[in-house]
C-alpha cells in the first residue's frame, strides 16, 4: 500500500503515473480540502474532483481543470441573467457537484461521496478527503483577506500574500481513512504539489502531522519546484513572498522534518549536499511528468 498526500493537478498527475508503472499496487491519496467552497448553492471540491477525473481519464489537461471536451451554456445562461460566473463551471462537471450536494444534503460524508464517485467512474485508487470537517484556506493580502478560489481564480494568483491560514484545521479531525492510509501504508509520497496552499493545509489538520513525524523513514516527498521554477501555479512567487527560498531546499524547509527521502530533478542537483546536510536522503531523476521515459523514471524512483 502506498499514500500519497494531494492537492491538485501534480498529484493527479503522479498518481496516474503510479497507477500505470503498478497496477498492483493499492493507492491511496489523502486529499486536501482546504480549497473546498460553497457556490451557487453547490459544494465544490476542485482537488478531489481534478484527480478524480484525471484518473477517470476526462480531464481537460490543457486546462488543468475540469473536464475535456466541455461546453459552459449554463454558465453562459447565467451570465446573461447577471449571475456569477467569474468561477466557472462546466455544464458536465456540474454533475458532479449536484450529486455530491445531494448527497451531502443527505446526510453523507465527503468521504463516502468520493467512494461513490470513484465508483462510478471506475477508479481504483481511494480519494479520501483529509477531514470531513469544514476548513478553509484563507490568504492575507495587501487588498485583504481572499478565499482560496477568490486568490486563485478570481484574481488568477496574481495579489501579493502576506501569511496564508487554514481556518478550521486546528479543530477538524482527520478521518478515521485517512489516518489509516497514513499508518498503513508501507510508503507515504508528498506529491510535488504546492507546498504552501496544497499540502500545508493537511499537515495543519490536527494528528496529521504527527503520523507523518513518525513515519519520517517512510516518507517520500517530489520537489514541485525545478530550476528555481514552479512548473505550474505560484508556489516560486509564494515561496519567495513567505521567506522560503525559491528551490526545492525552500520546499524542504517548509516541511522541516517530515520527510525521509527528497527525489529532486536532475536540474537541481547541485541543490543535493545542502538537503543532506539537512538530514535527508537524497534521489536525483527527472521530476517533470509528460513522456513514457520520464513518467517511468519518476515512478521507479518513488516506488523503488
Amino acid at each position: 500500500m502506498i499514500t500519497v498526500l494531494c492537492g491538485g493537478v501534480g498529484a493527479a498527475r503522479l498518481l496516474r503515473v503510479l497507477r500505470h508503472a503498478d497496477a498492483a499496487t493499492q493507492l491511496n491519496a489523502v486529499v486536501n480540502v482546504g480549497d473546498d467552497l460553497v457556490l451557487h448553492g453547490l459544494t465544490i471540491c476542485p482537488d478531489l474532483d481534478t484527480i478524480l477525473y484525471t484518473l477517470a481519464g476526462l480531464n481537460n489537461d490543457a486546462a488543468g481543470w475540469g473536464l475535456r471536451d466541455e461546453s459552459f451554456r449554463v454558465m453562459d445562461s447565467l451570465e446573461t441573467l447577471g449571475g456569477e460566473t467569474w468561477f466557472r463551471l462546466g455544464d458536465r462537471d456540474l454533475a458532479t457537484h449536484l450529486y455530491r450536494t445531494h448527497r451531502l444534503a443527505a446526510g453523507a460524508t465527503k468521504t463516502m461521496v468520493s467512494a461513490e464517485l470513484t465508483s462510478s467512474l471506475g477508479v481504483d485508487v481511494a480519494l479520501l478527503p483529509v477531514t470531513d470537517d469544514p476548513v478553509s484556506t484563507v490568504f492575507q493580502t495587501a487588498i485583504g483577506p481572499l478565499t482560496f478560489q477568490e486568490y486563485f481564480v478570481r484574481h488568477r494568483h496574481a495579489v501579493a500574500v502576506q501569511r496564508i491560514e487554514v481556518i478550521g484545521a486546528a479543530l477538524a479531525r482527520p478521518t478515521d481513512a485517512a489516518i489509516g492510509a497514513l499508518e498503513r501504508a508501507r510508503r507515504i509520497v508528498i506529491a510535488p504539489s504546492n507546498p504552501l496552499i496544497s499540502i500545508d493545509p493537511l499537515l495543519r489538520v490536527a494528528g496529521v502531522r504527527d503520523v507523518i513525524r513518525r513515519r519520517r523513514d517512510d516518507v517520500v516527498a517530489i520537489s514541485p519546484i525545478v530550476n528555481g521554477t514552479a512548473l505550474k501555479g505560484p508556489a516560486d512567487r509564494l515561496l519567495a513572498e513567505l521567506g522560503y527560498d525559491v528551490s526545492c531546499v525552500g520546499v524542504a524547509d517548509v516541511y522541516g522534518d517530515l520527510v525521509g527521502t527528497w527525489i529532486i530533478d536532475d536540474a537541481d542537483e547541485q541543490h543535493a549536499n545542502a538537503l543532506r546536510q539537512r538530514g535527508h536522503a537524497v534521489l536525483v531523476t527527472s521530476t517533470v511528468m509528460g513522456t513514457p521515459a520520464d513518467d517511468a523514471r519518476l515512478a521507479a524512483a518513488v516506488l523503488s
